[in-house]
């Protein structure tokens, strides 16, 4: 499969780690099957909007979040960035739930020295 499925399915797979979601936990939220969303993820299928919207909907988060950054060619614009990606899934929570993840991440911080 091209570069791009590949891209898409590396995002999916992180998105989906995040969250902790085993595939087959992602694939019963979206309706799809778990076979179908390991395939996505390796890049061996190219998804429809439909099993895309289906995905976003399923890891809450929007198509602009998975899509973010992807130039419409094989520019590194494309590469998965952590740092606005932890942005973005931040976007969507309100302010005391932001809060307690930025402690999170400070008690994180903290265990490796």
């Amino acid at each position: 499969m091209s570069g791009l499925s590949q891209l898409i399915g590396n995002r999916i797979r992180g998105f989906r780690k995040m969250q902790r979601l085993s595939q087959g936990e992602l694939a019963e939220r979206c309706g799809l099957h778990p076979a179908y969303i390991g395939q996505l993820e390796r890049g061996e299928k190219n998804a429809t909007l439909e099993s895309i919207q289906s995905i976003c909907r399923g890891l809450q988060i929007t198509m602009d979040q998975l899509f973010y950054g992807i130039a419409s060619d094989d520019s590194p614009a494309g590469d998965f960035n952590v740092t606005e990606q932890i942005g973005l899934l931040l976007d969507g929570l309100d302010t005391p739930e932001q809060m307690a993840v930025y402690h999170m991440i400070l008690e994180a911080l903290k265990l490796r020295s």
